[in-house]
């Protein structure tokens, strides 16, 4: 925090400015016409002692009064309205202050309770906001669900989608596909969608395209600059930062900054590394479970999208040289890998080259037959660890009776613990809707827009209340148009063998998983 000694503009030029800006502001046409009849009053707990400094591009920082009118040019703007002198402030101010001192405000604001009144508070992280506001907002907005600020959440997705930087967007498509919060998960699906819509995109295609490279080279590394002293730090295939001085030799670790290097460089270049490690991990994280839905919900890629997206990416290429890929034209399909210099090989090491008209997918060992053993024996040679299971997947098969008919008799009267069952969320499966007394009386996951497997739950889960029933009978495993309750009198005209095999094996697996002893 900074006092209000500091807030002040350095010398009479910095005075100057500071005078001007205030001016522009709030009393120079068109902004004057902006202003309501009865202009807000700052709040007593937007202190500008309290808050950190706003810096003026030119040096020195912007006065106490300043800061107050620019509390005013805050508290004037709403989403989508934003007053005309945030333009003026962000002009003349340097943006890192800017985003300092927005989320000073923010702090503040949670501390008094959040009033919704002042909401604003919560915005001016979009109108000011950069991408590392977007990483300490993220986990607030998914926390919040639970303390009971859902509104205050989806407020907050509006603050990623206003940042709308790639960081931001990233973050965004992340809690549109896993969040405990289903209506969270659902708003943020539909902030995704409002920008896939305006780009020409699905929200798929938009999240293959929002990887922030997180300004790595091409491959993949960036240099951390000390001054007399410069660092090359890469990543391994498991995304583990490596880390190189200027001979060339491996260190265990970036060194901390020395006595003859650059007080104010190596610091911050210092921090920067603590920043991209923990970076890497998080955007690690998401496309490997990306990667393991797209295997199974097949999606493909043109030859093109499949090199640039994921091939040539100074992050995902790590991970697509572990994995095997499918390349299908004209019914055709064939099986490669990605080499470490970015070519293709098959089984046999031998090189591939793609045409341009195939279409390219995450192979799922159902699709490799007889060649999984040979697979399996490259991978293992050379050492290749798999960012999740694909050559040693269990593979499930329905029953002949299974595939005929709408049910999993099989793990019908299994019981669950109700942790264990809730662990399914992970793997794209859906608590039901509450019911009466606030009851979950079935799980389900969505195949497509008009098929639904549904498992009844007896007792079923007591919103809020975990521990009331704390074991789950399967009473029922079905397919269905929508989730809901089972009718035994009804007709099930669908069946599981119409499902996909690659589908219905994932399905079995899941299954298979949770009702395990």
């Amino acid at each position: 925090m900074a006092g209000s000694g500091p807030n002040s503009a350095g010398g009479a030029g910095g005075r100057a400015e500071a005078v001007g800006i205030v001016a522009a502001m709030l009393a120079v046409d068109p902004l004057v016409s902006a202003l309501p009849a009865r202009v807000p009053a700052v709040v007593p707990w937007a202190e500008p002692a309290l808050l950190p400094q706003i810096l003026l591009a030119g040096g020195g920082a912007l006065p106490a009064e300043a800061v107050r009118h620019v509390l005013t040019v805050l508290a004037l703007s709403k989403p989508g309205d934003v007053y005309p002198g945030l333009e003026v402030l962000t002009a003349h101010c340097t943006a890192d202050s800017l985003a300092a001192f927005a989320w000073g405000l923010f702090e503040q604001w949670r501390l008094v309770g959040m009033p919704p009144k002042e909401s604003w508070a919560l915005h001016a992280l979009g109108w000011l906001g950069d991408d590392d506001t977007v990483r300490r907002l993220t986990p607030v907005l998914r926390a919040w669900p639970g303390e009971g600020a859902h509104h205050r959440a989806v407020e907050g997705l509006a603050v990623l989608a206003e940042i709308g930087t790639e960081v931001a967007l990233t973050h965004l498509h992340g809690i549109s596909q896993r969040v405990p919060f289903k209506a969270l998960k659902q708003r943020a699906r539909e902030k995704i969608a409002e920008v896939a819509e305006g780009l020409g995109l699905t929200g798929e295609q938009l999240g293959d395209r929002l990887v922030p490279d997180l300004g790595l080279d091409a491959d993949g590394s960036t240099v951390i600059d000390y001054g007399p002293r410069q660092f090359t730090v890469g990543f391994d295939e498991q995304l583990r930062p490596c880390v190189r001085d200027a001979d060339g030799r491996q260190r265990k670790a970036l060194p901390a900054p020395g006595a003859k290097d650059d007080p104010e460089l190596a610091p911050a270049e210092r921090k920067r590394f603590a920043a991209l490690k923990k970076d890497v991990r998080a955007v690690g994280a998401e496309q490997v479970r990306r990667l393991e839905a797209a295997m199974v919900a097949q999606r493909s890629w043109t030859v093109r999208e499949f090199q640039e997206l994921f091939v040539a990416h100074p992050l995902v290429g790590h991970l697509v040289r572990r994995l095997v890929w499918l390349a299908e034209s004209g019914g055709v399909v064939t099986a490669f890998r990605v080499t470490e210099d970015r070519t293709f090989a098959g089984a046999d090491d031998g090189e591939l080259t793609l045409p341009e008209d195939v279409r390219v997918r995450v192979a799922h060992p159902l699709h490799l037959g007889g060649d999984l053993p040979a697979w399996s024996a490259v991978f293992a040679g050379q050492g290749i660890l798999q960012p999740f299971p694909q050559l040693g997947r269990p593979v499930h098969r329905l029953t002949g009776e299974e595939a005929a008919g709408h049910r999993l008799t099989r793990f019908e009267g299994a019981s669950v613990p109700v942790g264990k069952l809730l662990g399914l969320t992970r793997r794209g499966w859906e608590r039901g809707e509450p019911q009466d007394a606030g009851v979950e009386r079935w799980f389900h996951r969505r195949v497509d827009d008009d098929r639904h497997v549904v498992i009844g739950l007896d007792e079923g889960i007591a919103v809020g209340a975990l521990d009331v029933f704390p074991d789950q009978t399967f009473a029922q495993v079905w397919l269905d148009s929508a989730p809901g309750d089972y009718w035994p009198g009804r007709g099930y005209p669908l069946r599981f063998g119409d499902l996909d095999p690659v589908v219905a094996s994932e399905i079995l697996a899941d299954l298979t998983e949770v009702t395990a002893g």
